[in-house]
């Protein structure tokens, strides 16, 4: 196993539509356990694979306080949305950047598991902000787009002035 590089936004790459998984293969197997050790290792509690450079449909996530439920979804379709709920959110590729983010407070996920069956599961709360997080990854789409224009503007404009301090 191995730490994959997570991209930083403002990165393009985190702007691709992830193609779909057509076969499960020993290099998938590899991505996936690469992703929930660089998931890990970063405090995170989802990881979607345009995250780490990888143009596939695939997330992990494991959003258990004993770091023991873990979830790999290939191919994933939201079937239903249900309620609303206002919670903050973070991501991996937007360093230090926290808001709260409206999303629905209940979902039904259709996917595919490691071993190639189609599943599906209902989520709520946290789970369900997770799942719906990470695949507006796989769709191009960060956390940060659903907040205000204002707010948008001041989060590119602190890392911008972090990454000049870093250089």
């Amino acid at each position: 196993m191995a730490l994959l590089e997570i991209l930083h936004y403002p990165d393009p790459r985190l702007r691709i539509k992830a193609k779909p998984v057509t076969q499960i293969d020993d290099e998938i197997r590899k991505i996936v356990e690469d992703m929930y050790e660089t998931m890990y290792a970063s405090h995170g509690v989802g990881l979607a694979a345009t995250q780490v450079g990888i143009d596939k449909q695939i997330f992990v996530m494991d959003v258990s306080e004993t770091r023991d439920q873990r979830y790999c979804v290939m191919n994933p379709e939201i079937l239903s949305r249900e309620g609303t709920q206002l919670d903050m959110e973070g991501c991996l590729s937007v360093e230090g950047t926290f808001d709260k983010v409206e999303r629905a407070a209940k979902v039904r996920l259709r996917g595919m598991d490691l071993a190639g069956k189609t599943f599906e599961l209902d989520a709520q709360e946290l789970m369900a902000a997770c799942i719906q997080h990470e695949i507006d990854h796989l769709n191009g789409i960060l956390f940060i787009d659903h907040l205000s224009r204002l707010k948008q503007d001041r989060i590119r404009k602190k890392i911008e002035k972090t990454k000049r301090r870093a250089e």
